[in-house]
């Protein structure tokens, strides 16, 4: 009898790959009603100040990415994706929701610390699944339509907190959000646990089952894991994004809405970009949208207008969908598929090195040189990544396995 998480080959259905997008769909909905808010509410109600707000998400950030390296590598050693993207999620679900207790700013780093050391132990297995789930001729679609439904989760999310907003004034509101997220976040556990299978086309012998290390992954992986490095040094926590629009004079209840149309139209566009990527090659499109990322920050940082923010979150849609699936499509491009999550987890654990700084910077800029500079910076960056991504192809040849410690 067929084992139902068991090693079927991969295929062009994406089934599997539909129900993780659900899953995503949902946990994005309970995520996104909490995130646009929680910088409002950590200012406007607990008054802290924006430099200890780039510190916390800094934090949050990093800790989910060095969770990532290690979780990815023990998917690969054991050669399980579902466990620990069900831990991951139900870690991260249960703490969400206890946002609304949350009397002072340090109760919401704890808490945040907890929703993002969830997400370190799901995000490298789940993309590890997602490229276990497709044939390769459409893996970037496969990542692509994973995106999209994350993303359209993404965009219910601020819908829910500003109707609940628009309902519910002050600190009441903020808190009445974050008990709502609990709903959408108890689904997203019941859908993984009953649709999604596991599938391990490529389940390794013991002897060849990957090291914790970066060496193994090889040269191509290296130098594209450097330049995103620097991309995301300048890639600074969406907090940031939010307090400008609220700096440029947009209302509290509306910031959501702003979020809501980046989302929406990141949701629309990842799918066709994950089928572009499969036509054109992952790395044109990714140089792409690192370029475009830069052109949105300078945006941001010579923005003067209230109706600025509306025009940006909405263009800051478009370089989102063409990096953020794409980028772990690349990488597993680049390496064997015995050590797929091991390389997604190294990647993001990278970038939560880049990312730790990075939202500190961007919140001592804003408090000690102006609050356009931290978007400058952010923006220069960005576009010398592009820059390198272009030159670099010669570097990034797939390899077709990992390599022997």
């Amino acid at each position: 009898m067929p084992d139902p998480a068991g090693t079927a080959a991969p295929d062009t259905s994406l089934k599997n790959v539909k129900a993780l997008g659900i899953v995503s769909l949902l946990t994005d909905a309970s995520s996104e009603a909490i995130y646009p808010i929680l910088p409002l509410f950590l200012s406007s109600v607990l008054g802290t100040p924006v430099a200890v707000i780039g510190i916390i998400e800094s934090i949050a950030e990093a800790t989910a990415s060095l969770m990532k390296v290690f979780s990815g590598w023990l998917s690969d050693r054991v050669g399980r994706r579902r466990p620990l993207i069900l831990l991951g999620y139900g870690l991260s679900n249960l703490m969400k929701p206890i946002l609304a207790i949350a009397g002072s700013w340090p109760a919401v780093l704890a808490l945040r610390f907890a929703d993002r050391f969830g997400k370190g132990i799901r995000t490298a297995p789940r993309d590890a699944l997602i490229a276990d789930s497709a044939a390769p001729e459409v893996r970037g679609k496969a990542f692509g339509l994973h995106r999209a439904l994350d993303t359209l989760g993404a965009a219910i999310g601020p819908l829910i907190a500003w109707a609940t907003l628009s309902l519910v004034h002050g600190e009441a509101g903020f808190r009445t959000v974050f008990l709502i997220s609990a709903i959408p976040g108890t689904a997203a556990i019941v859908v993984l646990a009953l649709a999604v299978r596991e599938r391990r086309p490529h389940a390794p012998a013991t002897g060849t089952r990957p090291p914790l290390g970066f060496r193994h992954l090889g040269m191509p992986f290296g130098v594209f894991t450097a330049i995103s490095a620097v991309f995301a040094l300048g890639n600074s926590s969406d907090a940031m994004l939010i307090l400008r629009a609220k700096d440029l004079g947009a209302a509290t209840a509306l910031v959501p809405l702003m979020y809501f149309i980046f989302n929406l139209v990141g949701s629309a566009i990842a799918a066709p970009a994950g089928n572009l990527s499969d036509r054109i090659g992952r790395r044109r499109v990714l140089t792409i949208g690192f370029a475009l990322y830069g052109v949105v920050y300078a945006g941001f940082a010579l923005a003067s207008h209230t109706w600025a923010p509306w025009l940006l979150f909405a263009a800051y849609g478009v370089p989102y969908a063409l990096t953020e699936g794409m980028a772990r499509a690349f990488v597993v491009d680049l390496v064997g598929p015995e050590c797929r999550a091991t390389a997604i987890g190294s990647y993001t654990f990278v970038l939560g090195l880049a990312a730790l700084p990075s939202s500190a910077v961007a919140g001592i800029l804003w408090d000690t040189v102006g609050h356009s500079a931290p978007f400058t910076l952010s923006a220069v960056l960005m576009l010398v990544a592009a820059f390198a991504l272009g030159l670099a192809g010669r570097f990034l040849k797939p390899l077709d396995a990992c390599l022997a410690r």
